[in-house]
């Protein structure tokens, strides 16, 4: 029986919220271990200057936390993080990726779209949480369906039914990630909001962050009114995503 592990491994400290999360899952099956993002890595808590740079921890908010890190978190579980062999990515910010150097020999899952924007002159994107040159495998436009969004399925040697879901806007190759374990869907947003909120209300003071942060902000409000219908739609799917607290609190209570 799979084993699902819901992980905060960011911190943030912003004008909208004081405690903003870094949502991140990991999934234990047989002998493996999955992670869906990263979050923050051990060598950004040790050294965030030289990784981060001062100006980017000020404008975003950074507080750092060893103990908070996913490799610190899996230890304290009692496993083994050189057990993690695949870290499947929404994409790739710092904060959902600083942690991929902590597993070295993880292939890094992610949608193609994503990995031509991080190889472009965008520069939202550090790449430090690269430079270790992971095994990346890409995954492109699918005729796959999910509930109505276009699906990738995820290929990993598991029982536990894996997909890519592009939800484009926040970055061009953003996507979400659905896992199908015991029977039971759920639907990782990343952040195609930041706040659950913003599902209701539309003009909810976060949403003018979330504009400024979207690489294409039509597709972002484009996806964001999909997954609004999704919900009303499938109300026995759960859905989260990465930066709302009050979402990490229901999965760890």
């Amino acid at each position: 029986m799979p084993e699902i592990h819901h992980l905060n491994c960011v911190k943030i400290v912003s004008p909208v919220n004081d405690n903003v999360c870094g949502h991140c899952l990991l999934l234990k099956e047989n002998d493996r271990l999955i992670l869906i993002d990263t979050g923050i890595g051990l060598l950004d808590t040790l050294n965030p200057t030289e990784r981060i740079g001062q100006q980017l921890i000020e404008i975003v908010g950074y507080r750092f936390d060893e103990n908070q890190t996913a490799v610190r978190q899996i230890e304290n579980l009692g496993l083994d993080p050189k057990k993690v062999t695949d870290c499947i990515i929404s994409h790739l910010d710092n904060d959902h990726i600083g942690g991929l150097p902590d597993f070295p020999q993880a292939t890094v899952h992610l949608g193609i779209e994503e990995l031509d924007n991080f190889n472009s002159d965008n520069p939202r994107y550090l790449k430090l949480p690269l430079a270790h040159n992971p095994t990346i495998k890409t995954y492109a436009k699918s005729d796959l369906e999910w509930f109505g969004f276009e699906a990738r399925k995820v290929i990993v040697d598991i029982e536990t039914e894996i997909f890519l879901v592009p939800l484009f806007g926040h970055t061009f190759g953003h996507c979400g990630v659905a896992l199908k374990a015991a029977n039971k869907w759920l639907f990782y947003v990343a952040d195609a909001y930041y706040m659950k909120i913003e599902l209701a209300d539309e003009q909810h003071p976060v949403n003018e962050l979330a504009k400024m942060r979207a690489d294409d902000n039509n597709l972002r409000v484009a996806t964001i009114g999909k997954i609004r219908k999704f919900v009303k739609d499938h109300p026995e799917i759960e859905i989260f995503g990465y930066h709302d607290i009050e979402e990490f609190k229901f999965y760890k209570n």
